[in-house]
């Protein structure tokens, strides 16, 4: 079977945010091979803006999972790490976890889009992303990560905090 290169954005605002982003790490790391972790950021809240910031990162993994079976580990995790859904779209969460890019793959479904349809329009994901993978390229834009994630803070100074490794 072969091995896909795939990146994981993670979020938590509730709780002990750097530590339930480290768990999830640690519970991704069981079942695929994290290569390698961005720094955390803290960052506003996007959507809803009554609620604590967020403590945000990206992982690469190598996997033989499908993109289908990577998505269901991450909402599994997020299950298991007592993630409850609500009706709040953008509300508070103690752990979040998206599938950003699998390969170069383009998927298009209701339950799962690659890449992720908002990765170039959030600093809170380009940002880690850019620091770990500066010269990957975006499977539909066409541009690296860099070059999206200095598109978009030209757009928008509220830049992520950089919060420590």
């Amino acid at each position: 079977m072969s091995v896909t290169r795939a990146f994981i954005g993670l979020g938590s605002n509730m709780g002990r945010r750097r530590d339930n982003i480290c768990r999830a790490i640690s519970l991704l790391g069981k079942k695929v091979d994290v290569i390698r972790t961005s720094s955390m950021y803290e960052t506003k809240p996007v959507g809803d803006p009554d609620q604590q910031d967020f403590i945000n990162a990206v992982v690469s993994v190598d996997t033989e999972f499908s993109a289908r079976k990577l998505l269901s580990l991450c909402l599994d995790i997020e299950k298991r790490m007592g993630r409850k859904r609500t009706a709040r779209m953008f509300g508070p969460r103690n752990i979040d976890l998206d599938l950003l890019l699998y390969g170069q793959d383009i998927i298009g479904g209701k339950n799962l889009q690659v890449p992720h349809p908002q990765l170039a329009e959030r600093a809170f994901v380009l940002e880690p992303l850019s620091e770990i993978a500066p010269g990957l390229v975006h499977p539909v834009l066409g541009r690296t990560m860099i070059h999206l994630s200095e598109e978009l803070e030209a757009k928008d100074k509220n830049k992520g905090i950089k919060y420590g490794t």
